[in-house]
């Protein structure tokens, strides 16, 4: 009879969230919210665990305002998780997988292999959270790791972070089709509108005020489609108990705003580091500011109801065109004030990075505390994004007053690398919780660009959630690699800590100079790839044979196979800088044999990176290019979508200089199969034959005129069509040893 009333009320309460569609919830009364929020916990614990969900039963705590808590007990041979909200029980969910059955549900994998008969608890256990926030996303995620996700990648992702206690994420998504409905109604043509907003891709930048129309114009059909998806998205948030945080305008508007309101007040920012002219924003005191802020939050709230939490960043990597604070505190004011006059409840969610990144200076005290200050207390939280390295609450004042959220960044562009200094993270959250100068610190959270490639810093920050102390970063590990294998195993452990020690003590995102523009290594460039390691690489060899040493017993495991491939592809990494220092030594004196020699093995590196990362769906280029395909509906929209997921992890931008870093070209390369072998050996072949030419007629090679052809094929790269395999092909245990058997030599 349990069982049958269970799944009635499943049943009853989909139908309910179906009706619950496109609004906040607030038409149904408490007892269908609470059974919408049973159902979707029982769907996540199917989800997850299919048939061995029947051995768990939820309850709710009746304790709305009381800190977020889960209960663990055991109630007629079945384990019985209580919690307060759907967030809770899912995060105890979570806490009782880890910690009784050696099972791991990751942001990227899973390992849930349970015993046959569940270990039942023998007394309640109680666990209760201390941060009343928890935050997850950047951004710029939403174009780095999430460009083109579907509803099913969303489902996976918020189970994940229901599971790990997630309940203020950031949810802009679709924002697209409320900008398309203001701008109509303020009297912009479809080709104004065209013009400014900018491609699947690059949304991001275009939401934060730093580029106009880029890889658009955006398809109406992008528009509906994603408007749907956020539906989808918020209805599923929402009946976890999370919070998600919708958007708000900065009064960053169309240049062509002039010709329809001549007499509007526009200020332009200054070029964003990325080499793109300014934007236009306008006027705080002007009437339009708060008119168009005001339209905007009403018609998102018709499309996705609100929780009265709004992103808004004015001044992203960019400066205003004046530095006074008069002007910089209407700003702020002026952004507040026009999503309260349609949300009388609205707070104001901001990142930091401005103020981490601020270009030449800008922000001193004075236009910090101006801009920040200008807002009530209460309706403004702010996003202190790269707590781990730089905490931006010590130089700012904890924020003068206002609520602040400690976060992870971690990660930049979606570049390939294991790192992330987990001790820092650690420490930094502890300094942050003890020190007295801390203010109104009321959360933590993750703000990385990308995630799918360290799966260890995730389950790390996050375990932080409901430890009651900072836990200890070796005794945390070894539960981790438990559950990450199912079991514990002795190389396993020495594997992880000799990890530990070398990528995950590191901030450092080593990469390798094959994804690097062609050319001799130049010490005085700060290269995307950072492509010498900071770490002992004798110790990472160390920890991959002892990796390797378990593959008996865990070659079977996703997870396992993930982390062999992932540790080979990182060991491996080093060799392209130590070979570009050869082929520079052999240029220099003249002597081609050892340069052929050399480049032979260059050339082989790339071919083999292709092959080891061919055995992983991680590392497709296949799976992203037809991902973003699968979004257009007809041959110009497939196309579209195409060029802006080729280009935003190569040349970024549209134009190419000889200069490498006076722009944002290669910032989100990928070590991905197909990238090498179609994108970086073409271009290092070019190289090679252009130096070895020279060297056969005793010439200086001209780099100058090589990155001048080299940008020319970057840009027709981007507009290409051909296909790349987006299904696995090969062993990941296999290749994986024979690869490093091969290039282990080279690091004795």
């Amino acid at each position: 009879m349990k069982i049958l009333k269970e799944t009635s009320l499943i049943i009853t309460s989909f139908l309910l969230l179906l009706c619950a569609c496109n609004t906040d919830n607030k038409s149904l009364n408490k007892q269908d919210k609470n059974d919408i929020m049973l159902s979707n916990v029982y769907g996540l614990a199917k989800r997850i665990l299919e048939n061995r969900a029947d051995n768990f039963v939820f309850e709710q705590i009746g304790e709305e305002n009381s800190a977020d808590c889960f209960e663990i007990s055991e109630r007629n041979g079945k384990i019985l998780i209580k919690g307060n909200n759907g967030i809770s029980m899912a995060s105890g969910l979570n806490w009782y997988l880890k910690n009784s059955c050696n099972a791991q549900f990751t942001v990227i994998d899973k390992q849930i292999n349970l015993p046959d008969e569940l270990p039942l608890p023998r007394t309640t256990e109680r666990i209760q959270t201390k941060h009343k926030y928890r935050y997850f996303f950047n951004v710029c995620t939403f174009s780095y790791t999430m460009a083109w996700w579907n509803w099913e990648d969303w489902e996976r992702h918020i189970d994940w972070m229901a599971m790990n206690g997630i309940n203020l994420p950031l949810a802009i998504t679709g924002q697209e089709a409320v900008w398309y409905e203001v701008y109509k109604e303020l009297g912009f043509s479809d080709k104004q509108i065209g013009e400014f907003l900018v491609g699947p891709a690059y949304l991001p930048w275009g939401w934060m005020g730093n580029v106009d129309g880029l890889g658009g114009p955006l398809p109406k059909s992008w528009m509906e489609n994603h408007k749907l998806l956020q539906q989808k998205i918020l209805n599923r948030e929402r009946a976890f108990g999370m919070t998600p945080i919708l958007q708000g305008s900065t009064g960053h508007v169309p240049e062509s705003l002039k010709e329809l309101y001549p007499d509007a007040t526009l200020h332009k920012t200054g070029n964003w580091s990325a080499g793109f002219g300014g934007t236009n924003f306008l006027d705080p005191a002007d009437d339009l500011f708060k008119r168009i802020g005001k339209l905007f939050i009403e018609k998102q709230t018709e499309m996705y109801g609100t929780d009265h939490y709004y992103s808004a960043d004015c001044f992203n990597e960019v400066n205003p065109d004046t530095d006074d604070t008069e002007f910089l505190a209407n700003m702020s004011k002026s952004v507040y004030q026009s999503i309260a006059a349609a949300d009388s409840q609205a707070v104001w969610v901001m990142q930091a990075w401005f103020l981490y990144y601020s270009i030449n200076d800008f922000w001193k005290e004075p236009q910090s505390k101006a801009l920040i200050g200008a807002v009530p207390d209460d309706k403004m939280i702010i996003l202190d994004l790269y707590g781990e390295l730089h905490p931006t609450w010590k130089k700012k004042s904890s924020f003068y007053g206002k609520p602040w959220i400690w976060n992870v960044l971690h990660n930049f562009g979606g570049r390939t690398s294991m790192s992330g200094k987990i001790s820092d993270m650690a420490s930094g959250l502890d300094e942050a919780l003890k020190s007295p100068e801390k203010g109104n610190l009321c959360g933590i959270g993750m703000a990385m660009e990308y995630f799918g490639n360290n799966p260890v810093v995730e389950e790390f920050v996050m375990s932080m959630v409901w430890n009651k102390d900072v836990p200890d970063v070796k005794e945390w590990l070894s539960s981790y690699v438990s559950n990450r294998y199912g079991r514990e195993n002795e190389f396993a452990e020495k594997a992880w800590e000799g990890m530990l020690t070398t990528v995950y003590n590191t901030h450092k995102q080593t990469g390798t100079f094959l994804c690097e523009r062609p050319g001799f290594y130049n010490p005085e460039m700060s290269y995307r790839t950072s492509p010498i390691p900071d770490y002992d690489q004798k110790a990472l060899g160390e920890a991959l044979d002892n990796l390797f040493k378990c593959s008996d017993e865990f070659g079977n495991l996703e997870t396992y196979k993930f982390d062999v491939v992932n540790l080979t592809r990182q060991y491996i990494s080093p060799l392209a800088y130590n070979w570009i220092v050869e082929l520079e030594n052999a240029y220099k004196q003249k002597n081609l044999k050892t340069f052929l020699k050399v480049k032979e093995q260059f050339i082989s590196l790339i071919q083999d990176f292709d092959v080891l990362l061919s055995t992983r769906k991680e590392y497709l280029l296949g799976i992203w290019l037809e991902d973003a395909k699968g979004w257009g509906e007809t041959d110009e929209e497939k196309a579209l979508y195409e060029w802006n997921a080729r280009n935003l992890i190569t040349l970024w931008g549209e134009e190419c200089t000889e200069n490498q870093y006076d722009d944002l070209n290669n910032y989100a390369y990928k070590q991905w199969a197909g990238m090498f072998s179609d994108y970086h050996l073409v271009r290092w072949n070019k190289f090679f034959d252009e130096v070895e030419k020279a060297m056969k007629n005793n010439e200086s090679w001209d780099r100058t005129k090589f990155l001048e052809s080299s940008c020319k094929w970057e840009k027709s790269w981007s507009h290409k069509k051909n296909l790349f395999p987006s299904i696995p092909a090969g062993d990941p245990v296999e290749v994986s040893k024979t690869i490093s058997l091969k290039y282990a030599p080279f690091f004795k």
